[in-house]
């Protein structure tokens, strides 16, 4: 997801930003102020513990490859652009994927991988503020992600391709909007840019860049649907036979 870079040029004593939001929502080292670091990594380093326990109790050794298949794919997906309106482009976040296959706490672990290769090998984010990127990009993503998905497929057809479609494009969506708005308060309340500038500036650009997140991961929902839905973490219930088996002749 591409965030917004910030200028700041003063005049009449008030402080004045240039966006440009052709660059990179994770956020670089100096963005944030020490009591919103420390905040964020509190929250991150927490839910990544609990995510930790209830993965080794509720999953079996076979989750595993899958974890590895579906972090390899984000990462692989995150490092393709798609270009939006404005000049600016976007990319493949992946927390309601990983949440619809591998459920919260291990889709939620997927997420924090990703993220941590990204910041310490591509220097895709600031190292201080890795825990705002975890929290912001991945665990709100992932957590806030599969639950909408869960809710909307669930009323609109647990079983059905449809329900599946509309849960995840909503949930996909609104995870964007969401993780943004929330990258702009960190920024405020940092003191790095006024809230109003902030929310404006990456509100607009994410709900465009949202559409994109949606669309990636209905199609890759899709395809593992219509060809290994045992793969989702909330799987189709198969329908029973009504068809009574047949009698055993004497």
């Amino acid at each position: 997801m591409n965030t917004v870079a910030f200028t700041g040029i003063s005049s009449c004593g008030w402080l004045y930003w240039i966006i440009q939001p052709h660059l990179a929502m994770h956020i670089p080292d100096g963005f944030l102020n020490l009591p919103v670091i420390l905040i964020t990594w509190i929250i991150a380093i927490g839910l990544i513990a609990l995510a930790i326990r209830r993965s080794q109790a509720e999953y079996q050794e076979r989750a595993v490859p899958l974890m590895g298949v579906c972090a390899a794919f984000i990462f692989a997906a995150q490092m393709i652009n798609f270009p939006i309106p404005g000049g600016t482009s976007g990319h493949l976040l992946g927390g309601t994927l990983a949440g619809a296959l591998l459920g919260p706490w291990a889709g939620s672990l997927v997420m924090v991988t990703v993220f941590i290769v990204q910041g310490v090998l591509f220097q895709d984010g600031g190292l201080t503020v890795l825990g705002a990127n975890i929290f912001n990009m991945g665990l709100i993503g992932t957590f806030g992600g599969y639950y909408l998905y869960r809710t909307v497929r669930f009323a609109t057809g647990r079983d059905t391709l449809r329900g599946m479609v509309i849960g995840a494009a909503i949930a996909a969506w609104t995870s964007v909007v969401v993780a943004s708005v929330v990258c702009a308060l960190e920024l405020a309340l940092s003191g790095t840019i006024p809230l109003a500038v902030a929310l404006t500036a990456m509100a607009s650009w994410h709900v465009l860049i949202g559409i994109g997140e949606a669309l990636i991961t209905v199609a890759a929902l899709s395809f593992i649907w219509r060809t290994r839905p045992d793969l989702f973490y909330d799987p189709p219930r198969q329908p029973k036979s009504s068809v009574s088996p047949p009698l055993s002749r004497n």
